[in-house]
């Protein structure tokens, strides 16, 4: 069995889609430490030929609470007005705009303030429009050691859901040993997003950006082949 570990990234980039549908589950941390510094409630769009940094507002908390234990800001109803005029001005005039800014409402729209929570229905709504069917596990769900870190702890969530092989973002590479993995008889491999071009308008390609940049340009069909576009290593 094929499994995959991340933690709730806010409408994330292509590569972690192809990672959710190239295992059989897929586990989601919800009880690790928030990070400011990371991609867990902001993520990149394309304004007029740039890319936009967007950012969810969260309140302020203690640095030591889990994602599950942080909450969005009590202003969040007036910066939803905003990212959603900032979604319009950047892809009305994209192909598949029709389809996919629906999906941007429900996921803005959704009532819960808990940010996991909040997250976790972004995924499931991105999930379904992709097709993708790999069955999603919440991390606090998983009857373990809470205290076991990195590399134990992926590990050990790979023993009690008998994954036989974990699979990994090629930037892990230097996080997790296959020769520690393979003592347990797991195999370990890394997912490297292929080289995945398309046309944004008719300005010069920015690559990375949020899936719904990649939605808002290819149909189904075309998302499907992108979502294949990577090499296990």
């Amino acid at each position: 069995m094929n499994l995959a570990i991340m933690q709730p990234y806010f409408i994330p980039y292509i590569g972690y889609w192809q990672l959710m549908g190239a295992v059989d589950k897929f586990v989601i941390y919800d009880n690790i430490k928030y990070t400011k510094s990371g991609w867990i409630r902001r993520n990149r769009i394309l304004l007029n030929g740039k890319d936009l940094l967007i950012s969810l507002p969260i309140k302020n908390d203690s640095d030591s609470l889990d994602i599950r234990d942080r909450y969005l800001s009590d202003n969040y109803s007036k910066e939803k007005i905003k990212m959603k005029n900032q979604f319009k001005a950047a892809y009305q005039k994209a192909p598949y705009y029709e389809l996919v800014a629906p999906i941007i409402d429900r996921i803005l729209d959704y009532k819960e303030k808990n940010l996991f929570l909040f997250l976790y229905n972004s995924l499931i709504e991105i999930k379904e429009y992709l097709n993708i069917d790999t069955e999603l596990i919440i991390s606090s769900n998983i009857n373990m050691n809470s205290d076991l870190k990195s590399q134990n702890r992926v590990i050990e969530i790979c023993k009690q859901l008998k994954a036989d092989n974990y699979i990994n973002p090629i930037g892990g590479t230097k996080l997790y040993d296959i020769e520690e993995f393979a003592k347990h008889s797991i195999k370990l491999n890394f997912l490297k997003t292929g080289d995945i071009v398309y046309k944004q308008f008719n300005n010069e390609f920015i690559q990375n950006l949020s899936i719904i940049d990649v939605m808002m340009f290819n149909p189904r069909e075309k998302l499907k082949e992108m979502l294949r576009q990577f090499t296990l290593i």
